[in-house]
């Protein structure tokens, strides 16, 4: 099975629990998108890494953020605005899903889980022992699979 074949599956895995949660398919993807771009940005702050340190941060933590920081707590130092509007349209997503509370915040728990999965799945799949975050995106350019 390719790279390929594979993402397909976990999409269309992703798209269906995606519908159990009442979360439009295009909402979710973005909302996962900005929790991963969150829980990357936490884990950095955490670790006090630089911007060029982002490729070198482990995997594992960035997961265990995706689930054991609160949606506020992956808010904090994200700056008001984004040179790329889709990244400020994800993020400011975010922000209102935190904000508005109730479904909302159940909607990103599950959300959280969801990204924690594909980051183990991610960690489980690379060859190496701690795979980082630059692995992955090097897997995912080598596999042709989009950001």
């Amino acid at each position: 099975m390719t790279a390929g074949q594979e993402e397909s599956w976990r999409q269309e895995r992703r798209h269906e629990n995606l519908r159990t949660w009442n979360i439009d398919t295009a909402v979710g993807e973005q909302l996962i998108e900005a929790f991963a771009a969150l829980a990357v940005h936490a884990t950095a702050a955490d670790a006090s890494a630089s911007a060029g340190g982002f490729d070198a941060l482990l995997l594992g933590p960035v997961a265990d953020a995706a689930t054991g920081k609160r949606d506020f707590e992956l808010l904090a130092g994200v700056p008001d605005s984004f040179a790329d509007d889709r990244d400020e349209q994800g993020i400011n997503l975010f922000r209102l899903y935190t904000y508005k509370g109730g479904q909302y915040s159940r909607q990103l728990f599950q959300l959280s889980t969801e990204v924690r999965h594909a980051l183990i799945v991610l960690a489980e799949r690379l060859p190496k022992p701690a795979p980082t975050c630059g692995d992955v995106l090097r897997y995912a350019e080598d596999a042709r699979l989009p950001d």
